[in-house]
């Protein structure tokens, strides 16, 4: 069960591999994620030395009330992955060209894990295509349903 989505990463992007991610996080981000708050729109890793970085996602404090007064809620955070995934995953942005995107933060356990893909941004006439088809089989359904 995804607690924060980024609904627009599979409508922009084709994913081509996905990655599970843990997160270096303050106890106040982490009972925000879990009660459903956050934004992951507009967010994406950034690989710096041999260490990724969530750069753009928005977490505010639990209780704002108790937050720090220093707390910033867009801050950089860093991601917890194998040597290997990082490597993949720096290929795969310099190499080829792609981006690194995340697409939902979920209970894995007691675990908070933020689920990443690789992936090729789409192009506008893939996004005119897929609008075009969603239309018609919304149609096709309501045309079945009122026979």
């Amino acid at each position: 069960m995804a607690l924060v989505q980024n609904k627009k990463a599979t409508f922009n992007y084709e994913l081509l591999d996905t990655f599970e991610a843990g997160a270096a996080l303050l106890g106040t981000e982490v009972k925000s994620i879990r009660k459903g708050q956050g934004s992951l729109d507009g967010a994406h890793v950034v690989i710096r030395g041999e260490e990724a970085f969530l750069v753009g996602s928005t977490i505010p404090p639990f209780q704002q009330a108790n937050a720090p007064d220093d707390y910033d809620p867009e801050r950089p955070r860093k991601l917890l992955l194998s040597k290997k995934e990082l490597a993949a995953l720096h290929y795969g942005s310099e190499q080829q060209g792609l981006t690194i995107v995340p697409l939902k933060w979920y209970n894995n356990g007691r675990n908070l894990k933020l689920e990443i893909a690789l992936a090729r941004g789409k192009k506008k006439f893939d996004k005119r295509e897929k609008i075009k088809k969603r239309d018609v089989d919304r149609d096709l359904g309501r045309s079945l349903k009122n026979r």
